[in-house]
């Protein structure tokens, strides 16, 4: 059974890449016609508590992918899935 996929999101970020990956992560899983969730976690401390809970890294930052409770893997993950066409498999929706 799946949950829900959850991008844990920073608004405010000052680094270019992690625009692009954010970028890159929302517009993959919109053309997939993906339904997710946005957490912008530079608005919430309590969303950055819970992704760094949920990723089990009390210094992890956003974008972090999440499905329900279970954390789906990092950035350089999604992009070898989309490249080895496993990304409903890596975001647990099979």
């Amino acid at each position: 059974m799946t949950g829900k996929v959850t991008l844990y999101f920073s608004d405010i970020s000052g680094s270019k890449e992690i625009k692009k990956r954010q970028m890159r992560i929302r517009t993959v899983l919109e053309g997939q016609k993906i339904p997710f969730e946005i957490v912008d976690v530079a608005q919430d401390n309590e969303a950055l508590g819970k992704m760094r809970e949920l990723v089990d890294d009390e210094e992890a930052l956003a974008p972090q992918i999440v499905n329900g409770s279970t954390y789906c893997g990092t950035f350089e993950e999604f992009e070898t899935a989309i490249e080895q066409e496993t990304l409903r498999e890596f975001l647990r929706l099979k």
